[in-house]
C-alpha cells in the first residue's frame, strides 16, 4: 500500500472529515461496481454502498494492518451486501432450495467472450439466493462452506443454488446467442 494511502487510514481513523471524503472517493468506483454485482438496481446498490461506508468508518479503528485495507473494505461491503439480501429475504420469507447437484461446469468457459454489461444483466436477473451464490462463488472467491456460513444455509444448499444458477445462465447465453467452442 503506498505510503499516502496509509497516511489517508490513519487520518480517517482520527475521524478527519476530508481524509474520510478522500478514502470514499478513492474506493467509491470499484466499490460501487461490487455493490451492483449483488443489487437488482442502482439505487438498492447506492443503498448498500452507503450503508457498507457507514459501517467502515464506524470501524476503521479496529483495523491494526493498513496493508489488509484493501480486503477489510472488500469484506466489509460484501458483508453488507448479505446483511442487506437476508433483510429482503426475511422481509419476504422466501423459501429455500432443497435438491442438491454436482458443480461440473467451468465458468471461464461460460462467460467467455461476453461483454461485461451482458454478463452483469443476466446475473443480476437470477433469482436472490442463487445471484449471491454465484457472485460470492464465481467473482469473489468464496468456497461453499464459507458462503453457506455467510448466507446461514447449508453447504449442500450453495452447491445446489449454484448449480441451478448456472443452468439458468447456460439458457440466457443459448438465448443470445453463444456458443459453446
Amino acid at each position: 500500500m503506498p505510503q499516502n494511502e496509509k497516511e489517508l487510514v490513519i487520518a480517517c481513523k482520527r475521524n478527519n472529515p476530508k481524509a474520510q471524503t478522500d478514502f470514499y472517493n478513492l474506493y467509491k468506483g470499484r466499490l460501487l461496481g461490487v455493490c451492483r454485482r449483488y443489487a437488482r438496481t442502482v439505487t438498492e446498490a447506492e443503498d448498500i454502498f452507503q450503508e457498507a461506508f457507514i459501517k467502515i468508518f464506524k470501524n476503521i479503528h479496529t483495523l491494526e494492518n493498513l496493508d489488509a485495507i484493501n480486503s477489510w473494505v472488500k469484506s466489509t461491503v460484501i458483508r453488507t451486501a448479505i446483511d442487506h439480501y437476508r433483510h429482503a429475504v426475511h422481509e419476504r420469507s422466501l423459501v429455500g432450495y432443497e435438491s442438491i447437484a454436482e458443480v461440473t461446469e467451468n465458468e471461464e468457459d461460460l462467460f467467455a467472450n461476453l461483454a461485461r454489461d451482458q454478463i452483469l444483466q443476466i446475473i443480476n436477473a437470477l433469482p436472490d439466493g442463487y445471484r449471491l451464490v454465484v457472485n460470492l462463488y464465481l467473482i469473489d472467491g468464496y468456497n461453499h462452506l464459507e458462503i453457506a456460513e455467510m448466507l446461514n444455509i447449508t453447504e449442500g444448499t450453495s452447491k445446489s443454488q449454484l448449480s441451478r444458477a448456472r443452468n439458468l445462465l447456460k439458457r440466457e447465453l443459448l438465448k443470445i446467442g453463444y456458443q459453446k467452442a
